[in-house]
């Protein structure tokens, strides 16, 4: 098929292209500066910008034919004044651009969690770009996962980042929620899954990893690939600012990422509905394999900073 991947450079994106080469399929990569991507070899590299409506079209066509499908995986994680409306503008260029190109399908990746009103502010804005991109003539197709467990996820870093500088940890009972991550590579599993399976068009499904998990419990684990215990020490009352004041004093996550995760920890986060393994069967990762997977590339990709800083050069 020929295929469109918008965030191609981002964490999802640059781990899907090679995967959908390797499956046989053309590929087009939007991305805002083509000059900063070095693209796999075969990959039709198009300079564009999602807020910009004009300069979308090039890249919803290969040799003069559109693409079948194309993969929206673009969301806001740094939030800042107005993210809301910013992700809802480019929710909806994308899906006027896909309907006037003639494009079948979009697959859109989401936030898992029950619809209600006390969605976070992140997971509501998810939600919102979800029904725009259901708006157009493509079939739209939606993965909603948890945390993502791999080296530039973003979630996942925070956890990383907790679990290797902290022994002892004082935190609210939101530790006790229940959460099941999936991994990258089952991620990129689904993502190249649901595009070959036509009976998943026009349907939304819920993914996961085979374990499910409290917060506390997967702190711990995590600490313990990297060699050390955890203890957790509860407290009754932590408010949501003052837990998203806490993960931004131990960790490097941004004020708007630390409120975000804070305020979706409150929610139960676990797969109610698993018709997506009958359709695209997978074998899953267990979180432990993920983690050291994610653990191992982290520690490569320092070595190999440190490498190209040489020894003795200071370090930003």
């Amino acid at each position: 098929m020929r295929v469109l991947v918008t965030g191609a450079t981002g964490f999802v994106g640059s781990r899907l292209i090679p995967a959908l080469l390797d499956r046989g399929h053309e590929v087009v990569a939007l991305v805002r500066d083509a000059d900063g991507y070095a693209p796999p070899a075969g990959v039709r590299v198009v300079e564009g910008d999602l807020l910009e409506p004009d300069s979308l079209p090039p890249a919803f066509e290969i040799d003069g034919e559109p693409v079948d499908a194309a993969y929206y995986l673009v969301h806001s994680m740094d939030g800042g004044p107005g993210y809301e409306e910013r992700d809802r503008n480019c929710a909806q260029n994308f899906v006027e651009a896909a309907s006037a190109a003639g494009t079948d399908r979009i697959v859109y990746l989401g936030g898992l969690g029950e619809d209600r009103e006390d969605l976070s502010e992140h997971l509501k804005s998810r939600r919102e770009v979800e029904r725009i991109l259901g708006t157009g003539d493509p079939a739209l197709t939606t993965l909603r996962a948890a945390i993502i467990v791999g080296a530039g996820s973003a979630s996942f870093e925070v956890i990383h980042g907790l679990a290797s500088r902290l022994p002892v940890m004082t935190t609210p009972k939101w530790v006790d929620t229940l959460c099941q991550p999936i991994a990258i590579d089952d991620v990129v599993g689904y993502l190249v899954g649901t595009l070959e399976e036509p009976a998943t068009a026009s349907d939304t499904f819920e993914i996961g990893g085979p374990n499910v998990l409290t917060y506390a419990e997967i702190l711990r684990r995590t600490r313990r690939q990297l060699g050390h215990r955890l203890r957790i020490i509860r407290v009754p009352v932590l408010s949501p600012e003052l837990s998203a004041k806490w993960l931004r004093l131990v960790t490097d996550v941004n004020p708007y990422l630390a409120r975000s995760l804070v305020e979706g920890l409150r929610n139960t986060v676990i797969v109610e509905d698993d018709r997506i393994r009958d359709l695209v069967p997978i074998d899953q990762t267990p979180f432990e394999v993920a983690v050291a997977r994610a653990i191992d590339e982290m520690n490569q990709s320092e070595a190999a900073r440190s490498a190209e800083i040489g020894p003795g050069a200071p370090r930003s």
